[in-house]
């Protein structure tokens, strides 16, 4: 029987609570992590990866998506567990949103987590809503 959408959100967000513990964040001291779920149920987990040089760290997102392509997982579900930013749940960057455009899809469903188990879910079309037109494979 197929996976609800509760239930993926639910799986979702459990692995990436529990990848945040694995963050290598160093400089910023702002651990997070991120999963990525398929509708099958399938999770791939991702972590922040820091480095000394700005440009060549790795946000988790980014991480969890790349992973799921790797392994041939389609998206149904991004979350993003970390601390709060100014007080609100931190959802991810733009360029996160971006590549989770290209990857997962207008439709696939976001999860901001804070540490407390706080969430909150939106639509990414709802969260990027003038995002390019992206590349349709023939």
């Amino acid at each position: 029987m197929p996976l609800s959408m509760d239930e993926l959100a639910d799986l979702a967000v459990e692995a990436a609570t529990a990848a945040r513990d694995d963050a290598y964040s160093p400089y910023s001291d702002f651990p997070m992590g991120a999963a990525v779920v398929s509708l099958d149920g399938a999770v791939r987990r991702g972590v922040l990866i820091e480095n000394v040089s700005l440009g060549l760290a790795m946000c988790a997102e980014r991480v969890a998506i790349f992973t799921a392509v790797t392994d041939g997982i389609e998206p149904a579900v991004l979350a993003l567990c970390s601390k709060r930013t100014g007080g609100d749940l931190t959802f991810p960057c733009g360029a996160c949103l971006q590549v989770a455009l290209e990857i997962g899809g207008a439709d696939l469903v976001v999860i901001a987590v804070d540490t407390d188990g706080v969430t909150e879910r939106a639509v990414l079309s709802d969260l990027l809503p003038r995002a390019p037109k992206i590349h349709s494979p023939s």
